[in-house]
């Protein structure tokens, strides 16, 4: 084999892999959002959730993106890991028209159909209004004619002419138990180095469909590309949370089991499927001539295509009825970190192994800005309990201990809210590299501002409670009861813009009522206006010291701050500015 044929097979995979990736993403910018919603409202029952999980896989192309979209949705709350196993096991069967569209591209002479897309794919994309329509054709128009330069390069090779590769093959014995393994195994270890068990499968194609590799080892490779792809999967999740990497868990149960009972009845099932396809497992090349026995080759995609997809389906309704104790298995296996997580930097949602499609990246963003503000409200909650810790003033009632302890775990949110704003703007930087959508592009320039000003809640916290500390551990005069009242009023006021920024960032902005958080700040301005007033008025009357004023109207502007804050996330989620 000359050096321009392999790289022209090199070149051909490439071709293959970036057509699919294309394809995928073009897919996902036209109905990302769309599908999120079909896979949270269609998974009521395991059926339903197996249907889904197979008509989303197929819709976008990527199983993974499938499975980054359910792991989503279970840290979140929105599914159950019941559910999310279900979707899962949908996305197995979905992922096999893959397989078919590749059988195609191998069995015919598609290449001359792939210019005409090539020039109204251009044509749409510089349209612009369906530019996501023209990735598309490009990116299926790439994968197509990857798959004839393979189907072409595969003749010229003349890989079932190859008197050593078929020596190689032939050294195995096919009736083997281990041959299978060894197979299996090889299969498993190209998919997880090439990283796209759709390259490993259109070389397995070449290779069965040339005549050069017998049926029984190629399906064998098949097997193993299922088990190479959820080891990929699983040492992704290995830096996620509990319930992602019990999700990935169960996607390598659900191959790992399917390869054992398949190995059980191995050659009767791999017989039944060549049957139904049509392909004569007992031709030979010397008995049957060159011309038969390549004709009966060519229907070895065919054969490949046709197993994948039986073999999903019946490990599916074989394991479907037990998604229970699987659940059951997966929740032993992995067992839930034992870490204060509310005290502990750690993002929830956001995970390196997962940003495999940028489009679904940003809904994980979206659930970590949730938990930001989540953890920002409970930051500003821990500083009113240190406002009532400080209110006493004698000395014998003052729990110094405790105080100290509060304000030292305030000050430990402080740099966590500063980490959270680093990783999550620093994860959301890499998403913007790819190529998004015009309205995904919006979004993200939208997040970056609300962890930004949510980071700014947090210092607000913080400089609230440091002038706490200050006038506790002061000699100054202490607040009065008016104060603690103003103060605790003013709080009040605050706490319920957070509650509202809360509910915005949990929920969907359509159905929330703007006008609410933007009276409660209308509210606090003049509140905050009333007490400063009378601050002024109260010092020249002495009834206290300027510096108990100056502590005081520190508190209560920093409220204020606070509030200014909050409004400026829910604008920047709901993409308004208040009037």
């Amino acid at each position: 084999m000359s050096v321009w044929v392999f790289f022209k097979l090199l070149g051909s995979l490439a071709l293959l892999m970036f057509g699919m990736k294309t394809m995928s993403e073009a897919l996902q910018k036209m109905a990302g959002p769309q599908l999120r919603h079909v896979l949270g409202a269609m998974t009521t029952n395991r059926v339903t959730g197996m249907f889904t999980g197979m008509l989303v896989t197929a819709s976008v192309q990527s199983s993974t993106a499938t499975t980054v979209m359910t792991v989503s949705f279970v840290n979140a709350g929105l599914l159950t890991l019941a559910q999310a196993i279900s979707v899962i096991m949908g996305a197995n069967i979905g992922t096999t028209l893959t397989a078919w569209i590749m059988s195609a591209g191998m069995s015919f002479d598609i290449t001359n159909v792939v210019y005409p897309a090539f020039f109204f794919g251009i044509i749409l994309i510089f349209l612009k209004t369906h530019r996501y329509v023209g990735d598309f054709l490009f990116g299926l128009s790439f994968l197509l004619l990857g798959l004839g330069t393979l189907r072409l390069t595969g003749t010229e090779m003349r890989l079932g002419e190859n008197q050593a590769l078929l020596d190689f093959f032939a050294s195995f014995d096919p009736t083997s138990f281990w041959t299978t393994l060894v197979f299996l195994i090889l299969g498993g270890v190209m998919t997880f180095c090439v990283q796209s068990s759709a390259a490993v499968m259109a070389i397995t194609m070449i290779l069965c469909s040339s005549g050069a590799l017998p049926i029984y080892q190629g399906i064998a490779l098949v097997l193993g590309e299922n088990i190479g792809t959820t080891i990929t999967s699983n040492l992704a999740a290995l830096s996620a949370n509990t319930q992602a990497r019990r999700a990935a868990l169960s996607h390598l149960f659900f191959n790992f089991f399917g390869v054992v009972w398949i190995m059980l009845v191995f050659r009767p099932f791999v017989d039944a499927v060549c049957g139904f396809v049509g392909y004569d497992v007992t031709m030979d090349k010397e008995t049957a001539g060159v011309q038969a026995f390549m004709a009966n080759a060519a229907k070895l995609s065919f054969v490949l295509a046709a197993f994948h997809t039986c073999f999903n389906v019946i490990n599916t309704f074989i394991l479907i009825w037990f998604i229970p104790q699987i659940e059951r298995f997966v929740c032993w296996v992995i067992k839930p970190k034992r870490v204060d997580e509310e005290d502990e930097f750690r993002l929830h949602f956001i995970t390196a192994g997962f940003m495999k499609t940028p489009e679904l990246s940003v809904f994980e963003a979206q659930k970590e800005i949730q938990s930001f503000s989540e953890r920002m409200q409970r930051m500003f909650g821990m500083v009113r309990d240190l406002l009532t810790l400080s209110a006493s003033s004698n000395k014998k009632d003052r729990k110094d201990g405790e105080f100290n302890k509060l304000y030292t775990r305030i000050e430990k949110y402080e740099d966590i809210s500063d980490n959270m704003e680093l990783e999550i703007a620093k994860y959301l930087d890499q998403v913007s590299n790819a190529h998004l959508s015009d309205d995904t592009k919006g979004k993200i320039r939208a997040m970056l501002r609300e962890i930004s000003e949510l980071e700014s809640i947090g210092d607000a916290c913080f400089n609230m409670a440091r002038t706490i500390s200050r006038k506790y551990n002061g000699k100054e005069d202490h607040f009065n009861e008016r104060h603690y009242d103003h103060i605790h009023q003013m709080m009040d006021l605050t706490d319920q813009a957070l509650v509202q920024m809360n509910v915005l960032l949990a929920g969907r902005k359509d159905s929330f009522d703007v006008n609410r958080s933007f009276n409660i700040e209308n509210e606090i301005n003049n509140y905050r206006d009333q007490l400063k007033s009378q601050n002024i008025s109260d010092i020249n009357n002495h009834e206290y010291t300027y510096a108990v004023g100056t502590i005081y109207m520190d508190l209560i502007n920093e409220c204020e701050k606070l509030g200014d804050y909050v409004v400026n996330v829910v604008e920047a989620r709901m993409g308004t500015r208040q009037k």
